[in-house]
């Protein structure tokens, strides 16, 4: 009986990995995908014709959708009228601005990935651990730093002043905060991806070029080159479908007078404009899978393997002779312009969350405590922010680490379940969290009727669900790999001692990835602690609201004056909670690769 249940273990952990799946992330999504094309029970376009139709949403590529046979005439006479601007809607927009943000991202991230790959320093590892950062803090956090370091009375104002230098305006709530923050969040996801990349190269190519007479620059553009060149188009890809599906970065720092379809959707929710939610949200998985597909194509076609002999690393030193070497004096500037966009933000908000008009100050904590005193209806009260988040981190942890473990032994087999691992793994990347979080309102909150009973999920159930599915996919991008580097002869020897799957898993298996099952598992829990764009639809009151989802609240009306200064006490609370996941990450070595 025993024997019969080891066998079975691993095949019910697929399908109850499958089965919650189903429930919490294909079920919800499918159902916002149905209601946009059924109205009234019929199978009708109507709904998506209308979106694709309306000038609003896709500019001038409106007329192609509602008379496609006028589209030479029309493009005649704009020719003839001298080829005037056109607007291309809210679609036209979100990926006009995640291209600028692509491009921005892999214009400050490729000199990091120079600097981590090539020279040899002090703090080079810790460095290198903090390209993790991106996938650990809480956008919505970031946001805030944002605010508090470029506002009329932000840090980076007030230490210009200190120098005589005039004040630097007009960087809120425009185009450029929201690139510059969307380039804090993936610059160093295009540093790790290159970095790593750049690692691979063997060594021995390069020598044979330059013994051959190419010179350092020939070897670069013929070796070393067209080895960075998948690496880097991957992370722009990555970045562009990150920052297309980017929302409380928006939200904060854009609001709907820079809406992406993203922020769009969410006011639509907001105003229960749910069918017209439901098409946008479509649209845009339609979109965000076409190219996450196209993204896994492409890296399949990527063969990785390391050279036996990698490059070899410049020792970095600072010194007079440092300002004599143009590499290092840019390597050096380069230094700064990294300190201000990625120590800046966060570095102001802890900042301006202790000052005052007066100086030093702990009125913003202190206000943080009244407000728990307070007992108002709406009031925001902090405490049970986090209580919320930690316990829901707590309940994610009990789902996303054994799925993630499950889809890992999956992949790790290799044929189609690693095909399937693949698409399982890939898919609650693609999608909106407020996609999931739209599908979840109008499936399990709202409620479903299977078998004439009615199921309702409740806020805190819907919301530990909805982490589970944005985290199980770090667990496994976590473990897959340690999983498959384990030796085969290993597994083969145990099982010819007639162990069962199962026990080869918990014996063997686990025990020598057990530091990626915890990197993982502090992965998902960082990712609770930090997920809004599901949690801001799903939560519902005291007993649901998260630390970023009272952040949100706490930032109002979006003034960079005093009201920040909460916004700010409550963001250095979230800082701290997200600093202690990131370093168990660190400490137990985080293998996660995009």
């Amino acid at each position: 009986m025993a024997r019969r249940a080891e066998r079975l273990a691993l095949p019910v952990g697929v399908v109850a990995t499958f089965a919650i799946l189903l429930v919490v992330f294909y079920y919800p999504v499918g159902s916002v995908l149905v209601a946009a094309v059924v109205r009234g029970g019929r199978l009708t376009l109507g709904p998506l014709a209308d979106v694709l139709g309306d000038p609003f949403y896709t500019g001038m590529l409106a007329g192609t959708v509602r008379d496609p046979f006028g589209v030479p005439a029309g493009l005649g006479g704009w020719v003839r009228a001298g080829f005037p601007s056109v607007e291309f809607g809210l679609f036209g927009f979100t990926a006009w601005q995640a291209a600028l943000s692509t491009v921005a991202s892999v214009l400050v991230g490729l000199p990091g990935a120079y600097l981590l790959a090539r020279y040899e320093f002090v703090g080079r590892r810790t460095l290198r651990s903090l390209t993790i950062v991106p996938f650990v803090l809480p956008s919505i956090m970031v946001a805030v730093g944002f605010l508090a370091m470029f506002g009329r009375n932000g840090l980076l104002n007030d230490l210009l002043s200190i120098v005589g230098l005039g004040p630097v305006g007009g960087v809120l709530f425009t185009l450029k905060a929201v690139v510059l923050a969307h380039a804090f969040y993936n610059a160093p996801l295009v540093t790790r991806l290159v970095t790593t990349a750049w690692e691979s190269v063997d060594a021995r190519r390069v020598e044979s070029a330059r013994s051959l007479g190419a010179s350092r620059l020939r070897a670069f553009r013929d070796v070393v080159l067209p080895e960075l060149v998948p690496a880097v188009l991957t992370a722009a890809l990555l970045t562009f479908v990150f920052t297309f599906l980017s929302f409380p970065i928006v939200l904060a720092l854009g609001g709907l007078q820079l809406a992406t379809v993203e922020v769009w959707l969410y006011a639509r929710v907001q105003d229960l404009a749910l069918g017209e939610a439901a098409t946008l949200g479509t649209i845009e998985t339609v979109l965000s899978l076409s190219l996450t597909y196209l993204y896994l194509r492409y890296e399949a076609r990527q063969v990785r393997s390391r050279g036996t002999t990698t490059l070899s690393r410049h020792r970095l030193s600072i010194g007079w002779r440092t300002l004599r070497d143009p590499v290092r004096v840019g390597l050096f500037a380069y230094g700064i312009v990294v300190v201000i966009l990625f120590v800046g933000p966060l570095a102001s908000m802890v900042v301006e969350s202790l000052t005052g008009s007066g100086g030093l100050t702990t009125a913003n904590y202190a206000f943080l405590a009244r407000q728990q005193a307070a007992t108002a209806v709406g009031t925001i009260r902090p405490l049970p922010a986090v209580r919320n988040s930690l316990l829901f981190g707590l309940g994610t942890l009990l789902l996303a680490v054994p799925m993630g473990v499950v889809v890992s032994v999956l992949a790790a087999r290799g044929g189609r379940g690693s095909r399937i691992a693949e698409t399982l793994m890939s898919a609650p990347l693609a999608v909106s969290g407020v996609v999931v979080g739209l599908g979840m309102l109008q499936t399990l909150v709202f409620g479903t009727t299977v078998a004439g009973h009615r199921l309702v999920a409740s806020g805190p159930v819907a919301i530990v669900l909805a982490h589970a599915v944005a985290a199980y996919p770090f667990v496994s991008r976590n473990v897959t790999p340690a999983l498959s580097g384990i030796d085969s002869r290993l597994l083969d020897s145990a099982r010819s001692l007639g162990a069962s799957r199962l026990r080869v898993l918990v014996d063997v298996e686990l025990p020598l990835v057990a530091a990626a099952v915890l990197a993982g598992a502090a992965f998902a829990f960082a990712i609770s602690i930090g997920e809004f764009d599901s949690t801001v639809l799903l939560s519902q009151g005291v007993n649901t609201y998260t630390m970023p989802v009272a952040l949100e609240r706490y930032i109002g009306n979006r003034s960079v004056g005093p009201s920040l200064g909460p916004a700010t006490a409550m963001g250095t609370v979230l800082l701290l909670v997200t600093a202690a996941s990131f370093l168990v990450i660190d400490r137990l070595g985080g293998r996660w690769q995009p």
